[in-house]
């Protein structure tokens, strides 16, 4: 049996992708967890930039709002939402974290709604809130989520944040800026990417004890894989340590899994 749960594998996949020297765009829970754990271990020049106008904070422990008074602790800036957003537009954020009810194969998300009319729907969602400005501006997009085939569907009740929108193309055709776009979604069952000339979702690897059955068996689409297909490497003990006892004491994220 692994000593670590679901939820605390998918926070160190998605540390590992925050590379030293970046920036990132996070809001709270699971992204918040993983740009903490990032600092504390491979990337601790890591600049973590919250909606609410904090800029590079020194995290003490887990906040609980973008508002929160811990995203502006020891923070090079406390400024404004219309700031980070003028920063992104300047192309000067490496990584966002992104998340909505369903996904497909291009990594467009709904965080709008589901059914088929918009003015009467099944299930009314929160919306876009900064998610379409950080997707479109942003150069990479992270998504963390669970996965089954209610998330992962061929075609979405609702576009609120664009991912490749229609493929190779779509993007800068639409006019947002060359070169951004989805770049890992990270599930409890593997860590999933997008091949380069169809833009289409593919795997890159598998978690330990899953077999490419169950990932192609929750998912609504036809997913690629890629020529090499690894096992993903389970949390250390160290990274397990950091995240229970320094990124997560309270257990606000980690006891969801």
């Amino acid at each position: 049996m692994p000593h670590y749960n679901a939820m605390e594998l998918m926070i160190c996949c998605a540390a590992r992708e925050l590379e030293d020297g970046r920036t990132v765009a996070v809001g709270t829970g699971v992204p918040c967890a993983a740009a903490m754990l990032a600092q504390r271990t491979h990337a601790p020049r890591l600049t973590i930039l919250f909606e609410a106008g904090g800029v590079a904070p020194q995290l003490p422990t887990m906040p609980i709002s973008v508002g929160d008074s811990r995203t502006f602790y020891r923070a090079c800036m406390a400024t404004s939402m219309a700031d980070v957003m003028e920063t992104c537009q300047r192309g000067l954020v490496d990584y966002t974290f992104l998340g909505g009810a369903q996904i497909d194969a291009y990594g467009n998300l709904n965080s709008s709604m589901i059914g088929s009319d918009y003015t009467r729907p099944k299930v009314r969602l929160p919306g876009s809130g900064g998610a379409n400005d950080l997707a479109s501006l942003c150069w990479r997009i992270l998504v963390v989520t669970n996965h089954d085939k209610r998330r992962f569907v061929e075609k979405l009740d609702f576009l609120t944040t664009p991912g490749y929108l229609t493929g190779p193309g779509a993007r800068e055709a639409a006019g947002l800026p060359p070169g951004t776009g989805p770049f890992r979604v990270i599930t409890d069952l593997a860590v999933l990417g997008y091949h380069e000339q169809t833009k289409r979702m593919q795997v890159l690897s598998l978690h330990p004890g899953v077999t490419l059955e169950q990932v192609r068996a929750n998912t609504g689409f036809e997913i690629g894989v890629v020529e090499t297909l690894r096992t993903t490497t389970a949390p250390s003990d160290d990274e397990l340590r950091l995240l229970r006892q320094e990124v997560d004491p309270r257990r606000y994220i980690l006891g969801r899994a």
